[in-house]
Formats: structure tokens, C-alpha cells, sequence
């Protein structure tokens, strides 16, 4: 599947991180090694450091009760609910969600995305006008501790949780994988696990139940 067909990079402040990449989970490491050059290269009338290497944008909304480790960007008109925690090295477009309970580390989230209830975000991609409906989890870790292998590709990763493309909607309660790739305009229904590779265009039922949209 090829970076188009699951993502517009145009999307995230964090475009830069995907040139010069064979694969898409190979942005994810460049994150930590990137982000405050990002940052600082930002438009100074649209965002704002509000603490060191925490920048942004204007007219959105943290609330008090929401923890944020640096370094982070999040941009404009977006809301971070309370008792969310963006734990570093995160990159939120304008226009998401962040809602209560969602723990976010080490991802990109691309604008108009919704992470708002109960989610946990590790080491992933969530692409344009995404939606992870109520206890969503995108796993980032096998239980072995083994690299994570994608379709016979040693990522040589440890962690990697789930790369989402663009307007993709994932049911409640789904669990994705380790290693999950689904391609845009696919929708995932509520209680499922998720692994592997899901098309684009697509209707997931269950796990053993994929249809092409009509």
C-alpha cells in the first residue's frame, strides 16, 4: 500500500518527517529527532510556546486538568479535554480532539482527527478527519517483546502501534494490533481486533468478515 493511498501529508505540520522514508513507519522514530526543529520553524502568528517546546496554536483549548509532556505541537482550534495525557514527542494538527482519558506518546495526528474518549495512542499515525470511537486502543507492543513484522518486513521495531489513513472510522471498544495498517475511507465496526493490513474502501465486520464499500 503506498504512502497515498492511506495518508495526505499535506496534513500535519509533520510533513517534513516523511521524505526520504522507504516505509511509513519509518517516520515514527524520526519524531523525537525532529519535533523541536519542527517547532521552531513554526508560523509565530499561529502558534505560541506556552511552555518550553510546547507550542500552540491560536484559539485552541487546554483544559487545566490535562497533562502535557514536552516536547509537543498542537495546532490550531483544537480541544484537549481534561484527563487526557500527551505524553511527548506528539504532533496534533488543527481542528482534533483530544478527549478524557486518551493517552497519547510518540504520534502524528493529522487535522479534523477525533481521539475523544478512553483511547490509547502509542507510536502511531492517525490520518485526516480520523475518527477512534469510545476505548479504542492502538497496541504498540507485542507481548514477547519481538520486533514487529509487517507482511514479512522487519520493522526492527519494538514498539509500533497502528498507522490509520485518512477519513477512517473505528468502531468502540476495537483493539488494533500491533503493526495494523488500514487504508482511508475504511470503516471498522465497534468490538473488533484488528491486525494486519485492511484495504482501502472498506467495511470491517469482524476480523474474518471484510467487504468493499459500495
Amino acid at each position: 500500500m503506498k504512502l497515498e493511498e492511506i495518508i495526505d501529508i499535506s496534513k500535519t505540520v509533520g510533513n517534513s518527517l516523511f521524505k526520504d522514508i522507504t516505509y511509513i513507519w519509518e517516520v515514527l522514530p524520526k519524531i523525537e529527532d525532529n519535533i523541536i526543529d519542527i517547532g521552531n520553524s513554526l508560523d509565530k502568528d499561529k502558534y505560541t510556546m506556552i511552555e518550553e517546546n510546547i507550542w500552540v496554536g491560536n484559539n485552541t483549548k487546554i483544559d487545566k486538568l490535562s497533562t502535557i509532556k514536552a516536547p509537543c505541537i498542537i495546532g490550531e482550534n483544537t480541544e484537549i479535554r481534561p484527563g487526557s495525557y500527551l505524553r511527548g514527542n506528539v504532533i496534533i494538527g488543527d481542528n482534533c480532539v483530544i478527549g478524557n482519558s486518551v493517552e497519547v506518546k510518540n504520534s502524528i495526528i493529522f487535522d479534523n482527527s477525533q481521539i475523544p474518549h478512553f483511547n490509547y495512542v502509542g507510536d502511531s499515525i492517525l490520518g485526516y478527519h480520523s475518527h477512534l470511537g469510545a476505548g479504542v486502543i492502538l497496541s504498540n507492543l507485542k507481548n514477547d517483546e519481538s520486533n514487529i513484522v509487517i507482511r514479512g518486513i522487519d520493522t526492527n521495531m519494538i514498539k509500533l502501534g497502528s498507522i490509520i489513513g485518512n477519513n477512517v472510522n473505528i468502531g468502540s471498544s476495537s483493539v488494533l494490533y500491533p503493526g495494523t495498517i488500514i487504508g482511508c475511507n475504511t470503516s471498522i465496526y465497534p468490538l473488533t481486533r484488528v491486525r494486519g493490513i485492511i484495504p482501502s474502501n472498506s467495511i470491517m465486520k469482524d476480523e474474518n468478515n471484510i467487504i468493499e464499500k459500495g
